[in-house]
């Protein structure tokens, strides 16, 4: 039986365990990633990053990795596919900023990876228990107990694993809830080009809603949100199946040129998955730390994609708990297990309010675009009500800046945002 002693563990490498394991290698903490996996698990196609993300990725040094191959989509065409209505959205000037940004996910976890040593991620690793206990002089130490009977002491645990968290599981948070909708995720390859602009081209019906958007001159991502009681099947789990049911049974009445899309799909990067979301009463009423240990990302806050926040938001939390638990770092020098509840706690009071109020605002958001139905109510609710009177409101949240990570200053003076061991 393998014992070691570690001064922050994140359990899981997706985006928000990646983007905060950087964030506090910035400011010189040592940190342990567990993966579960044998290696990055890069599932998912690409996503969206608003300004808010690249905020945040300004903060973690590594927007200028990715910024150079991605440009914004200044615009949007929105199809009514039952009876052709086209209704255009401007993202020029939106937020103050240009509009989002599609990169693909590979490219954003490797980007992440790539600021860590490679000792940071231990793959293979799953954590089966966490046991939390007091020392004499009144700090929390998390023990952890993964499959392989590795047994590790924290003096920090943060929960970055997903919708089904271990750790949120521990702090007594719910299961998300299921939204009601499927969601279908895709990667469109053009080898001589697709010759598309760069525009989120969507198309929405009763009950549906699919669209692409270029992430460069021969890549598209697509997406098709479906009411899961539409059906009557269960979710495909092979791609090939899952094209098939897009293409004959889903989009069938979709335009062409969004079905020959899904046909240039690249099979293993294609996902059909549920949507689900955590309760905003849920966020602001239970606990969402005990002690040394928190949550993050998709374990803190899974939300429908609807305002294409949720890789957003988790970088958002890295900068915010690497702004806070480095704060705590470079005051003592050292992480200071009496002191680690106190930085915890000042990252849940920054965020419970604003990551349920994302929640809540992209099941709206979902809820006025694809309602079911197609009667005078519905369309005076999504063309009237959503898109000329609450559509600027709802996305002008997006506009944040979860702010900058401490610096560590050198004997010299100057100042510096990153410290090997």
């Amino acid at each position: 039986m393998e014992m070691r002693e570690e001064e922050v563990v994140i359990v899981g490498a997706g985006i928000s365990g990646l983007a905060t394991a950087v964030a506090l290698r910035r400011v010189g903490v040592r940190v342990l990633v567990l993966e579960r996996w044998e290696e990055l698990r890069i599932t998912g196609a690409a996503l969206a990053l608003y300004s808010n993300a690249w905020f945040a990725l300004e903060a973690l040094g590594v927007a200028h990795k990715l910024s150079p191959f991605y440009v914004p989509t200044q615009k949007g065409r929105i199809t009514n596919v039952t009876n052709g209505a086209v209704k255009e959205v401007s993202y020029s000037g939106f937020e103050g900023r240009n509009g989002p940004i599609v990169v693909h996910r590979r490219k954003l976890l490797e980007s992440l990876a790539e600021e860590l040593p490679p000792d940071t991620i231990r793959f293979s690793s799953k954590l089966i228990s966490i046991h939390s206990h007091t020392t004499p002089q009144g700090s929390s130490i998390a023990t952890l107990q993964l499959e392989d009977n590795t047994i590790i002491k924290a003096k920090v645990l943060i929960g970055c694993d997903g919708v089904h968290s271990v750790v949120g599981r521990w702090l007594g948070l719910m299961p998300p809830v299921p939204s009601g909708r499927n969601g279908i995720r895709g990667l469109a390859v053009y080898p001589q080009g697709h010759g598309f602009s760069q525009a989120l081209h969507q198309f929405v019906k009763p009950g549906l809603r699919g669209g692409f958007v270029p992430i460069n001159d021969k890549d598209l991502y697509w997406f098709l949100f479906y009411y899961s009681e539409s059906t009557g099947n269960e979710i495909p789990v092979d791609p090939l199946l899952i094209q098939k049911e897009v293409l004959e049974n889903l989009a069938k009445d979709f335009p062409p040129k969004y079905l020959e899309v899904v046909k240039h799909s690249d099979l293993p990067a294609l996902t059909c998955a549920p949507l689900v979301l955590r309760c905003p009463w849920d966020l602001l009423l239970k606990n969402l730390s005990r002690g040394n240990i928190t949550v993050a990302g998709d374990a803190l806050h899974p939300m429908t994609p609807d305002l294409g926040q949720g890789g957003c938001s988790a970088l958002e939390d890295a900068v915010v708990l690497g702004r806070h638990i480095g704060n705590s770092f470079l005051q003592n020098r050292r992480i200071v297990p009496e002191e680690v509840p106190k930085a915890i706690n000042g990252y849940v009071v920054e965020r419970r309010w604003r990551v349920a109020g994302l929640i809540t605002k992209s099941y709206l958001s979902g809820w006025a675009q694809q309602g079911g139905g197609s009667g005078w109510l519905m369309k005076l609710i999504r063309d009237i009500i959503f898109f000329k009177l609450l559509y600027r409101f709802v996305f002008d949240s997006i506009y944040y800046d979860s702010g900058k990570l401490p610096s560590i200053s050198l004997p010299n003076g100057s100042q510096m945002g990153f410290k090997t061991d």
